[in-house]
């Protein structure tokens, strides 16, 4: 996404999951204005974007909110974006590469380098990402903070990350040809197709087990960085496995 201010630049895109408070989203925006990133996705907000408490908050940023996109769903707002970096101030035990700010700005930089569509997802404020948000995660970023008082707001979180993207990132970088990761409608609608398939050979019978396995099939998709083609290959290895067996002359 290329600032207006800085035309050159192609900055990853924030992501926010179910905030809570129209200020804190306009706060969030100002944030952003100032580490040159302007595109914004909301999920589930619970007030309006647009508000006057919002824009008032943004204070001169409010561009970030009449531009930003809504969704009701994470999925829906990650469809068309390659690789997602997930904040949490804990780990979780997904087994995911777990970065710093300065490691992940560097690993998203990469990506932008080769026009694939990033995303930094926060979650509300009250709360933070659920693992159903996490699982969908390429890589995990945590704030290194004082552990005896480690919490951050939602703006001051969306400044950290966008200051460390900003000072480390070379603004004159000019993108490389696209490798073509697969983006998340791709993995998800595979991973439908994979569940259905796995329902049809009754794997999921152990039903106080399903949701996590369903939940570790999906991480080890997740955390692959499948490209296109890779998707496409797995797409026919199961419906070739899944078929009816070939009689052998």
């Amino acid at each position: 996404m290329k600032h207006k201010n800085n035309s050159d630049i192609i900055a990853p895109i924030v992501i926010l999951v179910r905030p809570q408070l129209a200020q804190n989203v306009g706060m969030v925006a100002r944030s952003m204005m100032n580490c040159g990133i302007s595109q914004l996705r909301l999920v589930s907000p619970r007030e309006d974007h647009l508000s006057q408490e919002a824009l008032s908050a943004s204070s001169g940023a409010q561009i970030i909110l009449e531009q930003a996109k809504v969704y009701t769903s994470l999925e829906e707002a990650t469809n068309d974006i390659s690789y997602l970096v997930a904040t949490t101030a804990r780990v979780r035990g997904m087994n995911k590469p777990v970065y710093a700010p300065d490691i992940a700005v560097q690993k998203i930089s990469e990506r932008l380098s080769k026009t694939q569509k990033v995303g930094i997802m926060f979650g509300p404020e009250r709360t933070g990402l659920e693992n159903t948000d996490i699982i969908m995660a390429n890589a995990l970023l945590t704030i290194p903070l004082n552990p005896i008082h480690p919490s951050l707001n939602l703006a001051q979180a969306v400044l950290l990350v966008g200051w460390s993207w900003w000072q480390s990132t070379p603004k004159d970088k000019k993108p490389q040809k696209n490798s073509s990761l697969a983006s998340k409608k791709e993995l998800n609608l595979f991973f439908k197709f994979l569940l259905q398939v796995l329902e049809n050979k009754n794997y999921f019978s152990i039903q106080n087990k399903r949701a996590a396995m369903q939940q570790n099939l999906k991480n080890i998709f997740t955390k692959s960085l499948l490209t296109s083609s890779e998707i496409k290959t797995l797409y026919r290895v199961i419906k070739r496995l899944s078929g009816p067996e070939k009689q052998k002359k």
